[in-house]
């Protein structure tokens, strides 16, 4: 495994973060496919034993059983110092008035409840998962300082916006001498690339680590372009990412599934490959259901594409409509 420096960070993290979206009680939440606890456990596990040190979950996940599953797991197979743990607020948790977004009121009981989920005195990093529009970016960011003032998270970070919206953000936090988000998880991969544009240069600029969630664009690139499997049939949020572009996103599938006969590897390892080369990505954020997932990831930092196969990769792609920001 390789790790490097999670953005303008001290803190050393592997460069694939395994996503625990996948793993909660099915009954719960919105996601029927999701992993049970005696079906995560050997995922987390074998993660661990390939040196991924890195773990993102949230509060919303399955109604936050991911963060209580996750949270056993990692204390019955690793050692709390060893592991960077993430998670992020921002989705309803509760009916009423107060149940989402990212007030000082809801910062302040989320995180002690995602605490108590995790079984852990503090998180490594606490990310905000949306931005909030009825709420102060001031009031976010002084609540955000004040938890990782109180010992309950060692840094913060952000996941899909605007750019300008984020620049914000780090302009308040400079502003007041708050405490400045060090990563950005955005949507990022073959299919989408609109990051490219803005928030990667801003980002390589502020020196922010970058940690893509969908690498493999919720499976589209690892699989036949009309093959669907349990997740795609229900996964309504991944319909409305990708439903809009097909015609190209078809013709990048294609030419994924033909280097990747080519080199001799899965499409999961070249659709990885091409994010782990991009600059400035730190670590994309990998989901898996099947050990061979995991396997596709781990062996996919191996494989090193040269420029002509970038580009012949990249060719195809056309602009998309912004996604993945509600």
């Amino acid at each position: 495994m390789e790790y490097v420096k999670l953005g303008n960070t001290g803190m050393d993290v592997s460069r694939l973060c395994l996503g625990c979206m996948s793993f909660g009680v099915p009954e719960r939440g919105t996601h029927s496919w999701v992993l049970n606890e005696e079906e995560s456990r050997p995922m987390i596990k074998r993660a661990l034993d390939s040196g991924i040190n890195f773990f993102d979950t949230a509060n919303v996940y399955s109604d936050g059983t991911s963060e209580e599953i996750v949270g056993m797991a990692l204390k019955d197979y690793a050692h709390r110092d060893e592991i960077v743990l993430a998670t992020k607020v921002h989705g309803r948790m509760h009916k009423g008035p107060n149940g989402s977004g990212l007030s000082r009121k809801a910062i302040m009981s989320e995180i002690d409840n995602s605490l108590k989920r995790l079984g852990t005195d503090y998180v490594d990093l606490y990310q905000i998962h949306r931005w909030d529009y009825h709420t102060p970016i001031e009031e976010t960011m002084e609540a955000l300082h004040d938890v990782v003032k109180a010992g309950k998270a060692r840094y913060i970070g952000a996941s899909s916006m605007y750019s300008w919206q984020f620049l914000k953000a780090l302009h308040i936090a400079d502003k007041n001498g708050w405490t400045r988000f060090v990563s950005m998880q955005n949507h990022l991969n073959l299919l989408y690339r609109e990051e490219e544009r803005e928030m990667l240069p801003l980002c390589k600029e502020e020196k922010i680590g970058i940690i893509p969630w969908s690498p493999l664009a919720r499976g589209r690139l690892t699989r036949e372009w009309d093959e669907s499997t349990a997740r795609s049939e229900t996964d309504e949020f991944g319909k409305y990412l990708y439903a809009q572009t097909a015609e190209s996103d078809r013709i990048v599938v294609e030419r994924v599934a033909e280097l990747a006969e080519t080199r001799g590897v899965s499409r999961a390892q070249i659709g990885l490959a091409w994010v782990l080369q991009k600059d400035p990505v730190t670590a994309p954020i990998i989901g898996a259901t099947k050990m061979t997932h995991l396997e596709d990831a781990i062996t996919a930092l191996e494989v090193k594409l040269s420029t002509d196969e970038v580009a012949f990769l990249e060719e195809p792609y056309v602009p998309h409509p912004v996604m993945g920001f509600k």
